[in-house]
């Protein structure tokens, strides 16, 4: 994970600079994968890495979290973003997916 990034007041502003180095695929979460390309293709834990992780807290919850990913994989050849992945869907993900999401 890239330690020098850059902070960003708002979602739209991380998604914004992400997509400018390249981070242009959609992903979303599945139980036990990231799935792109309109859920047609999907990677598993070891074939991704997190570049990037930006957290925002809710202005009146702070319970209320956002967190977008910065996801490459060299796999695959492609770079693209995960939003608001692991609060809401935590109690859907398989152990390893959980284990790869909270590490950073």
């Amino acid at each position: 994970m890239n330690t020098s990034q850059p902070s960003f007041d708002t979602v739209t502003e991380a998604l914004s600079w992400l997509n400018t180095q390249g981070f242009n695929y959609n992903f979303n979460l599945d139980e036990n994968c990231i799935r792109f390309n309109n859920n047609s293709q999907s990677m598993s834990p070891e074939e991704f890495t997190i570049e990037h992780v930006f957290r925002f807290e809710g202005e009146t919850d702070p319970g209320d979290e956002d967190i977008v990913y910065g996801i490459s994989s060299d796999k695959h050849g492609i770079k693209g973003v995960l939003t608001s992945a692991f609060g809401i869907y935590a109690d859907s993900l398989s152990t390893e997916m959980i284990k790869k999401l909270s590490v950073h």
